[in-house]
């Protein structure tokens, strides 16, 4: 029998207690020694299990004493799932780690409790780099309160694009498109919060009043709305309209860029968000100044429209 073949079959003892001995060093040598690690039983040798400076070194090496049955299987109070892999490793000082996650942390305690470092490393540095390997590239929060959406935008340091969808807060029938221009806000949504990650905080809320509404924010305030959803009033009764002003929304994206923290002039998107490009100067000096000039009067429309404040020019 193969010295890492795992017997199914689990030793039954006649009530009789575990008898405890002693191994001293070399003196099974290579013969086999039989293991019931929490009903799992394995075969293999005493030079197998004192390779390594272990736990299992100082249990079969004399420094500790080690239960027995009345049939000779030396007993370990532990789960035997992944005790085959350990003795592959202490074989070959290395082996293939499964590939699951759980499996991974499973192995590792294994190895925590037996004292094998090297194995314990292998799992470490392969937990490390699964986390890397499925770290999300964006997260979007969905708001579960207003308080929340509140805390969300006046603790970001990027501007902010909300996207509300609530499809059930309806009371009239949908146009026969709406489905479908729903559909492609979300889809927008998704790509939008793809292409700008890490400059905008994109969030969803599914909880508002609204059908189908986007927001932007640029530093903690309200800069622009754009709501997607209309009555319609047909002959017989009402419908709830749903449209897809896609450039309407890109524009408004563009636009919060504007807001990010520190603002430095971004002169493709100042291009991008301009309705004058070609009305720019050819000169560098011009076309440095011109470029300050979209900003302020980019930023005084926008203050202008949704801040109260008095304006210092």
């Amino acid at each position: 029998m193969s010295g890492d073949t795992c017997l199914t079959t689990i030793c039954r003892s006649s009530g009789a207690k575990p008898k405890t001995c002693s191994f001293k060093e070399g003196s099974l040598g290579n013969k086999y020694v039989r293991l019931n690690v929490g009903g799992s039983l394995y075969y293999t040798t005493v030079q197998v299990l004192t390779r390594h400076d272990t736990m299992l070194k100082a249990m079969f090496s004399g420094r500790m004493e080690v239960l027995t049955d009345k049939e000779g299987w030396i007993l370990i109070d532990r789960c035997g799932k992944h005790f085959g892999v350990i003795l592959n490793y202490l074989r070959d000082n290395t082996i293939a780690l499964p590939k699951n996650r759980q499996e991974i942390k499973e192995l590792m305690a294994e190895a925590k409790y037996y004292l094998i470092q090297g194995l314990v490393d292998m799992c470490q540095a392969a937990l490390q780099d699964k986390k890397d390997s499925y770290e999300p590239v964006c997260n979007i929060p969905i708001i579960t309160s207003p308080k929340e959406e509140e805390r969300l935008i006046e603790s970001s340091m990027k501007p902010v694009v909300k996207l509300l969808y609530n499809r059930s807060n309806n009371k009239y029938s949908y146009t026969s498109n709406s489905d479908d221009n729903l559909l492609k806000n979300i889809e927008l949504f998704d790509k939008l919060s793809l292409r700008f990650n890490g400059r905008v905080l994109f969030i969803k809320d599914v909880i508002g009043d609204e059908i189908c509404c986007w927001s932007f924010y640029g530093q903690g305030r309200k800069l622009a709305e754009v709501c997607c959803t209309s009555i319609v009033y047909a002959t017989e009764k009402k419908q709830t309209k749903v449209e897809f002003p896609e450039a309407r929304i890109y524009e408004e994206t563009l636009n919060v860029l504007l807001y990010e923290t520190p603002r430095v002039p971004d002169n493709s998107l100042l291009e991008a968000t301009s309705r004058n490009r070609s009305q720019a100067s050819h000169s560098e000096d011009d076309e440095g100044f011109e470029l300050r000039d979209r900003v302020r009067r980019i930023h005084v429309k926008r203050y202008s429209t949704y801040d109260d404040r008095q304006l210092g020019h």
